[in-house]
Formats: C-alpha cells, sequence, structure tokens
C-alpha cells in the first residue's frame, strides 16, 4: 500500500490537524516506510508458530486480599491540622 500526499492531508483533515504541503510530503514518505516495514512481517514462515496474545508470559502479580492489620486511627488523624471526630476538616473547594 503506497501512502501518498493526499492520503495524509485526508487523514490529518479527519483529526484536524493543519499540515503544510512539506509536511505532508515528509510524513508520507515516512509512514510510507513504516507500512513497508510492516509489510515484511507477511514475507515470514509462521508454520507451526502458536498465536499469542502477547510476546511474554504473564501472570497475576497481585496479591492475595487478605485483611491485615492497619495503623490505629488516632495516630493517623494526628497527622493532620485539623479534624472533625473521625474525619480530616479541608477546605471546601465545589460549591
Amino acid at each position: 500500500m503506497e501512502i501518498t500526499k493526499e492520503t495524509v492531508l485526508k487523514v490529518a483533515g479527519l483529526a484536524k490537524l493543519n499540515l503544510a504541503e512539506e509536511e505532508a510530503q515528509r510524513l508520507a514518505h515516512e509512514m510510507g516506510k513504516i507500512v513497508g516495514f510492516a509489510g515484511k512481517l507477511a514475507e515470514m514462515d509462521l508454520e507451526g508458530v502458536q498465536p499469542t496474545t502477547h510476546a511474554v508470559k504473564l501472570e497475576n502479580v497481585f496479591r492475595a486480599d487478605e485483611m491485615q492489620p492497619s495503623y490505629p486511627r488516632e495516630e493517623i488523624l494526628a497527622n493532620g491540622p485539623e479534624r472533625d471526630e473521625a474525619c480530616f476538616v479541608v477546605p471546601k473547594v465545589v460549591e
């Protein structure tokens, strides 16, 4: 597939981008090289290669969801400048 200056300008228009003529010409050349490189993938021998969804096998790395002791509430509230019973008092920011 050849990427032309007109194709670049059409896509730029859809993306609401303003490109100068020389920018469109340069991008057409660069994008053509990218598409050409991606086309080389069709030349590869993939016989017997299993399709994958990721190049590296990933596993869930989350820890188990177990209850653990936390800091005492009084110790946490002592770090704030002002409190109201069991909450920090902060300035109102939303009307």
